[in-house]
């Protein structure tokens, strides 16, 4: 299992902190996500294979959360 924190400046709100856990929490392969409205910081656990970082990345671009490179 790997753990991987990641910036997400678009992080504004309890809403926000919600869609990304929710969304995250039903890919194959993540086991837990912890998103964090104050610090803008996601904590992502997960299994890789199935899923990579750069997929965790590139879903959280698609659903409007770009990680911060």
């Amino acid at each position: 299992m790997t753990t991987k924190t990641i910036k997400v400046p678009n992080i504004t709100c309890g809403h926000c902190t919600s869609t990304i856990e929710r969304e995250l929490g039903e890919l194959e392969g993540i086991t837990s996500v912890r998103a964090n409205q104050d610090s803008k910081m996601v904590t992502i656990e997960f299994n890789s294979p199935p899923i990579t970082e750069a997929q965790i990345a590139s879903f959280l671009n698609e659903i409007g959360y770009p990680a911060e490179t």
